[in-house]
């Protein structure tokens, strides 16, 4: 059986002309571009990438980008005290604070800082259970997001009643794509590092998300024919 390829870059592209599109509508109705803030604390590799991506994409969309890099052996409190201005900047509409952060940085403690309002990666906990309650009114972690704009333009809307594995269970990806995919009535299997028969469990997906950040550690045997695998890890 050929594979086929979802392009995601194809639909990324296309996501990224709509979003320029509405941000030029926004400015032509007399208003102010919209301002979001990307924080990047150390030289993380695989943070690197993301970041340089994420300001080139802000900047293709007509957005107004706020960048801000500060050196691996930055405080907490500093960086509390940044994320207190961004909060209270009101050029700013959005903040991203790249994570994983120094060891001598409590994550919770800057996710919890960021106005939930702003926070558009999703990762505040008022963001964080509006997704679980599936309420309309909070922002969603884009990773997942993503995903699931990959999965319907390959399967189209409807997704119910899908068997959907997601090998993961980080705050970050995992946890919240397994409630988008239950938001969309598929039946959702999380698996980690300690579960049992792992290639089982995947030979069961109609859907397979891994998000585990590991090269090759699916293999093909471990999918079922007519499966859709998304991977969403990134290895330097």
């Amino acid at each position: 059986m050929t594979a086929t390829i979802i392009d995601g870059k194809a639909i990324g592209l296309a996501l990224r002309h709509k979003i320029a599109d509405q941000v030029r509508q926004i400015v032509s109705d007399g208003h102010r571009a919209p301002g979001l803030a990307v924080v990047l604390v150390g030289q993380d590799p695989a943070s690197t990438v993301y970041v340089r991506n994420k300001t080139a994409a802000t900047q293709q969309a007509g957005m107004v980008g706020f960048e801000h890099y500060l050196a691996a052996d930055t405080t907490e409190q500093a960086l509390l005290a940044l994320i207190d201005q961004l909060n209270q900047n009101p050029a700013v509409d959005g903040i991203l604070v790249q994570l994983p952060l120094p060891n001598h940085i409590n994550p919770q403690h800057v996710v919890d800082a960021i106005d939930p309002a702003k926070d558009v990666d999703g990762f505040h906990p008022v963001n964080i259970g509006a997704l679980s309650l599936q309420r309309p009114d909070g922002f969603v972690p884009c990773t997942p997001q993503g995903c699931m704009i990959l999965l319907r333009h390959h399967h189209g809307h409807d997704l119910a009643g899908r068997h959907a594995v997601v090998l993961g269970r980080s705050a970050i990806v995992g946890k919240p794509m397994a409630q988008l995919l239950l938001a969309a009535d598929c039946t959702v299997t999380i698996a980690h590092s300690r579960s049992q028969n792992l290639p089982d469990l995947c030979r069961q997906a109609d859907i397979l998300v891994a998000a585990v950040g590991r090269p090759e550690m699916v293999r093909g045997d471990w999918m079922k024919a007519g499966a859709t695998m998304i991977d969403v890890g990134i290895n330097r």
